[in-house]
């Protein structure tokens, strides 16, 4: 199998260059966007397999960008790492939050960018990999129905716009009905122990999950100074 095809978005050309030239070094293929434009036509024409997305950029932004992307077809599960200035909760969690899978702050080094990306990649191939063997697996809870082979939700017969993020803890927690997790459990399960992702990010994307489920939301229940549970009944 090749390597696979990187969009890197950025307006700044020295960071695309060296980017650019570290990732080509590795044998990937290397698509340029300065514009958050330029990257959802990309992503529109299904060319890139992950994207590198600069959070701050001129007109269309990175956040407006990924919040974009995962309402389409073809960038529903498009790996995102976002690169940013900005290195405040806030701003990492709102990322998170829309569906972004990692990031990393500037200023950077090369190496380790490259390193998250190949962790991004390899979590992706693993839970695709997953989802064809489970495809059948469908989880059937009262009017609730997970498919992960699709990657689709529907609560009462109606389509729910969750995140990956959101998919991932959805379907690991109604896996296992009953059992308690802590938030590291789930972020361990989601993104690998190595994800730098903080419990109050856990929190956030639980409570968006709840609202978009609506009446569903009740299932998953609080477990004070432990984490969380999905619960069968409501």
């Amino acid at each position: 199998m090749g390597k696979e095809t990187i969009l890197v978005v950025d307006d700044e050309e020295d960071i695309l260059e060296l980017i650019r030239y570290n990732l080509t070094r590795e044998g990937y293929g290397v698509l340029l966007a300065a514009t958050g434009e330029e990257a959802l036509r990309f992503v529109k024409n299904g060319s890139p397999d992950l994207m590198v997305l600069d959070l701050m950029l001129p007109g269309v932004d990175g956040l407006e960008v990924t919040r974009r992307i995962r309402r389409q077809a073809r960038g529903a599960t498009l790996p995102i790492v976002m690169l940013t200035a900005k290195g405040e909760e806030a701003d990492v969690v709102t990322g998170l939050e829309l569906g972004a899978d990692d990031y990393v702050t500037k200023p950077f080094s090369p190496r380790i960018l490259v390193a998250r990306i190949r962790s991004v990649l390899r979590r992706h191939e693993r839970m695709k990999a997953e989802g064809m063997q489970d495809r059948e697996g469908i989880l059937e809870i009262g009017s609730l129905l997970i498919h992960p082979g699709r990657h689709e939700v529907l609560a009462d017969g109606e389509p729910l716009p969750l995140t990956w993020s959101e998919f991932q803890i959805l379907h690991f927690l109604a896996r296992r009905p009953g059992w308690v997790f802590t938030r590291s459990q789930i972020v361990d399960a989601i993104h690998g122990d190595d994800y730098p992702v903080t419990d109050r990010s856990v929190d956030v994307q639980i409570v968006g999950l709840r609202k978009k489920l609506g009446e569903h939301g009740k299932r998953i229940e609080t477990v004070r100074g432990v984490g969380y549970r999905f619960r069968e009944s409501l």
